[in-house]
């Protein structure tokens, strides 16, 4: 008799928790899991919505791949901190006591977050780049005192190959506080050419103007420029010097090749119109000596002053 009154007793209290259960916690953990699937869901559509509007804006590879990048980490986050907050709210529901837990996990937080405090920067530096864009993979960039080709990005590190020597760097996103990128939009780039204080400025500058469209007009180099390059006249007088810069606007990192023809250019059309590349060690005569000759005084022309030996005798001893 004892026996069935305990078992019955039990059987009640197993009835009276599944009907609290059904009533109550079975309804609050249903409306767990929707919400959770629901911030899922609104997740997913956020992401691919990043990178539909990058798609939208004819984004370059590079660009894609950063969009592509920081919508993977966002969403891998995002379902982190879902499942998290899930997790604990489904614990409460059954009825644990998630205080001795949430003690444990906030100092081993604190712990870690004093322990790994550089990476979280690292972190939180590399999702700003790559909001911002302020630099994609293949730009040339100067960061950290370092200048180079970037070859590949991460959200700790970003790494950098050095044009020069083929050093391949890798720099930590919190130590980059300055970015200089010279693969935005268009390249600038001045080539300064040296004169003979002799020669007349009015025809330099129309001989470079000449070359520097000429190049500019020249079938490998068209499609590079973003202007026409600009001869900004006499920039300054160096002693027998007379400096000429030569301004040239290219596409992102293009500007190498025009510049190389138009210096070989220039070395031809020096030595065509018999005009002197400036020195600064040359050193002038001065009276009637000094006088550059136009015809000897057999009426034939003056020796191609390129053609000139160096003088062997110093100017200031005689020796």
């Amino acid at each position: 008799m004892a026996t069935d009154q305990f078992f019955g007793k039990v059987l009640n209290e197993w009835a009276s928790d599944s009907q609290e259960f059904l009533h109550t916690t079975l309804p609050r953990l249903v409306g767990i899991v929707i919400i959770a699937l629901v911030l899922n869901k609104l997740l997913s559509v956020v992401t691919r919505r990043m990178v539909r509007v990058a798609e939208m804006h004819a984004a370059g590879p590079a660009r894609m791949g950063a969009v592509k990048t920081l919508a993977s980490v966002i969403r891998a986050t995002g379902l982190a901190i879902i499942g998290t907050i899930a997790g604990l709210q489904f614990l409460a529901a059954v009825g644990m006591n998630l205080a001795p837990l949430l003690t444990s996990a906030g100092i081993a937080g604190v712990a870690i977050g004093l322990a790994a405090q550089t990476i979280v920067k690292d972190v939180f530096n590399g999702v700003l780049i790559l909001i911002e864009g302020q630099f994609n993979v293949g730009d040339v960039v100067k960061l950290a005192g370092v200048t180079g080709t970037v070859e590949a990005m991460s959200l700790r590190k970003t790494t950098i190959r050095d044009g020069g020597d083929g050093t391949l760097y890798m720099i930590p996103n919190s130590q980059i506080t300055t970015v200089g990128n010279m693969s935005a939009d268009f390249s600038l780039s001045t080539v300064q050419v040296s004169v003979d204080f002799s020669a007349n400025p009015d025809e330099v500058m129309a001989m470079l103007k000449k070359i520097a469209m000429e190049v500019r007009q020249s079938e490998p180099f068209r499609e590079l420029f973003k202007d026409d390059p600009q001869v900004l006249g006499v920039d300054a007088v160096k002693g027998s010097q007379l400096i000429f810069p030569v301004v040239f606007k290219t596409l992102p990192s293009k500007q190498y090749g025009p510049m190389r023809e138009f210096q070989r250019r220039v070395r031809l059309a020096l030595e065509e119109h018999h005009l002197l590349p400036g020195d600064p060690l040359r050193v002038y005569g001065v009276g009637a000596a000094a006088q550059r000759p136009q015809r000897d005084s057999g009426g034939r022309h003056a020796p191609d002053p390129t053609t000139l030996q160096p003088q062997e005798t110093n100017p200031f001893t005689g020796e």
